[in-house]
């Protein structure tokens, strides 16, 4: 059985929030009224996942189309699997699920990336994910003239 986490679910109704505002009579777009209605009951029952199955066509096609703007696979292209690890380091995904990845549905595609970035143990969310960071940030406080580009002259 296909299911959607609430965290899912919540990221989507955010995403469409973002690209379609509510309008100046306060009218929520189609897509984020669907969802709304589904994260809605969903919380009232204090529910975290539901069958896919059972979601209002509005609403799963909005779920859907949010799906299609993520990331396919959680893979940074340092596969440790080929080399015998049972769980990949670079992503956190099992060996099975490397290998499946392609034929695997939406649904258990994001079961595993909310497993993997749960666990946070993968290179993609520590040593990789830090060294993006280091150099997206700009360097604070020097300006172009006072940056070394070769070895020091001294």
């Amino acid at each position: 059985m296909d299911r959607i986490h609430i965290d899912d679910l919540e990221a989507a109704l955010n995403h469409w929030r973002q690209r379609r505002p509510a309008s100046g009579s306060a009218a929520l777009a189609p897509e984020v009224a669907a969802l709304a209605e589904v994260y809605g009951r969903m919380t009232y029952r204090r529910q975290h996942e539901i069958d896919a199955a059972t979601l209002p066509a509005a609403a799963h096609a909005a779920w859907v189309a949010w799906y299609a703007s993520t990331p396919d696979a959680p893979c940074i292209a340092i596969c440790t699997t080929n080399q015998g690890d049972a769980v990949c380091k670079g992503c956190g995904r099992s060996e099975h699920e490397v290998q499946h990845w392609p034929s695997m549905s939406p649904y258990a595609k994001r079961a595993v990336w909310r497993r993997i970035t749960r666990e946070g143990t993968a290179w993609r969310f520590n040593r990789y994910a830090e060294r993006a960071q280091e150099r997206a940030a700009p360097a604070a406080g020097r300006d172009i003239d006072s940056c070394q580009t070769g070895p020091s002259m001294v």
